[in-house]
């Protein structure tokens, strides 16, 4: 074992590509659904939310003024750039030129995150630009790969797993009980085609999973910072476990962008292609050293969250979304609640009048094979996932503290029959004009055992339990 001979040309060859798939699938995401869901006339425009932000407390490329059209040119050229990552084109040049494009294409998302409200409040947001940032100064082919960056990647690889870990000891008491998994399979944002045989698997491998995991989170990290082979074997055991939580549901890129942070643990030795140690030039190894030391008086909020005892999850302490914390399912939900959106095209509906709306990953239609989407991020689904929670189950009656504002300008949209908006759905009952009618409905969604599934064909068993959102109209 050595701590210090090793060389990381390979390491960084994958890290960036990595990284450069990562971006892509980003911005493809946000091709697709950005304006519907945030543009000029989006359910939280962008417009009307910078109008009370700075660029201090808002770095983004859309205060020099947002349309659809400036995004369209932001979000084309991250595409083009994350393609031409993808395939070394950015690294095969000078050095100045492989940072500058890195740089533009972390400060292009950043630009995307700081103004996507709701929609990109998600940890992985923040992951990816952390990330990112470090990946600009990893450097071109033509120099030796940064040590000190490549223990950058490691130490944000070691507050992403223990932050996870603390995060669940410090949560739901299923998680010291080791029983979280006997709900968590069913009742996650967006299963996947496997979810249904995770969630039928022996209590007793639940536990031992749940066991296994806390382990894997909580003690392997540590060997992050021990010298090969050590490093390279707790990060492979890492990467297995998030390629385990792939199989088993859909978690955007979360699990794919921490499968690449786990490559930074494996050097060139222990990928069995050790490398001569290549020359650098004096001025990158001082930029490199001053990210370094930036990263480490950065640190000092992520480590008091660490040790405090009421730990925050997915928390940015500035405005650049660098060096964080993180965490994840500190809480488990027990018990599935949907909410359904139905129109009807009658002005005097019946019952069997009203037709259901389908979201691409949404378990609506109880006999669909939930699909699976990762490492694509489905952000309405998402935030539909998050609904149930602003409401109360009290008997037969649903109590709704609040509507949040995005879901009725959703509302609105799909009685005014917006377009954009509607293409977000998998299915729209009414493609060629809007409903007049819309409610949403409350339900309590389950698995279905075996014997019923072999019965009836069906994935899910479905209660109504009332209404989240009354009969309204377009004037309402």
């Amino acid at each position: 074992m050595d701590w210090y001979s090793d060389t990381f040309f390979h390491t960084r060859w994958l890290l960036k590509t990595g990284m450069a798939f990562i971006y892509l699938v980003a911005f493809a995401s946000a091709w697709k659904q950005f304006c519907p869901l945030l543009g000029e006339n989006g359910l939280l425009p962008v417009p009307h939310f910078l109008k009370s932000r700075t660029f201090k407390d808002c770095p983004t490329l859309f205060h020099i003024g947002y349309t659809d059209k400036r995004f369209y040119v932001v979000c084309g050229l991250g595409l083009v750039l994350s393609a031409l990552g993808l395939f070394g084109f950015l690294d095969s040049g000078p050095l100045c030129l492989s940072i500058a494009s890195w740089l533009i294409l972390w400060f292009f998302y950043l630009s995307l995150v700081n103004v996507g409200q709701r929609f990109y409040g998600f940890g992985w947001e923040t992951m990816l630009l952390e990330a990112g940032f470090l990946t600009s100064f990893l450097g071109s082919w033509k120099v030796a790969a940064p040590a000190s960056i490549i223990f950058c990647f490691r130490w944000m690889l070691f507050r992403v797993e223990v932050g996870a870990g603390l995060i669940k000891m410090r949560g739901d008491k299923c998680w010291k009980d080791l029983t979280c998994l006997e709900y968590h399979y069913e009742t996650q944002p967006l299963p996947n085609p496997l979810s249904w045989h995770f969630h039928h698997l022996p209590k007793q491998f639940h536990k031992l999973s749940v066991a296994g995991s806390h382990v894997v989170q909580l003690v392997i990290p540590f060997g992050l910072f021990c010298p090969q082979p050590v490093a390279g074997w707790c990060a492979a055991l890492m990467l297995v476990h998030q390629a385990w939580l792939i199989v088993c549901g859909n978690y955007s890129w979360l699990n794919w962008l921490t499968i690449v942070l786990c490559l930074s643990g494996m050097g060139d030795s222990f990928l069995g292609y050790p490398r001569a140690v290549v020359p650098t030039s004096v001025a990158f190894t001082i930029l490199t050293t001053v990210i370094t030391l930036g990263v480490v008086y950065l640190s000092r909020d992520p480590v008091r969250n660490l040790l405090a005892k009421r730990q925050r999850m997915n928390t940015s302490y500035n405005a650049f979304r660098l060096v964080n914390s993180y965490g994840a399912f500190g809480s488990i939900t027990k018990v599935r609640y949907e909410v359904v959106l139905e129109g009807t095209a009658e002005h005097f509906p019946a019952e069997d009048s009203w037709k259901e709306y389908h979201l691409p990953a949404k378990p609506v239609r109880t006999d669909r094979l939930p699909p699976q989407v990762a490492p694509y991020h489905l952000r309405l689904d998402w935030q539909m996932w998050f609904l149930p929670f602003s409401a109360q189950v009290v008997g037969t009656q649903v109590r709704v503290f609040r509507h949040e504002i995005w879901f009725q300008r959703l509302v609105e949209c799909l009685l005014q029959g917006d377009h954009p908006v509607r293409k977000l759905f998998s299915h729209d009952p009414f493609p060629n004009s809007p409903p007049v009618f819309i409610r949403a409905r409350f339900y309590r969604y389950r698995y279905t055992s075996p014997a019923e599934r072999q019965e009836t064909g069906e994935w899910w068993h479905r209660e109504p339990v009332g209404d989240y959102l009354s009969t309204c109209y377009l004037k309402d």
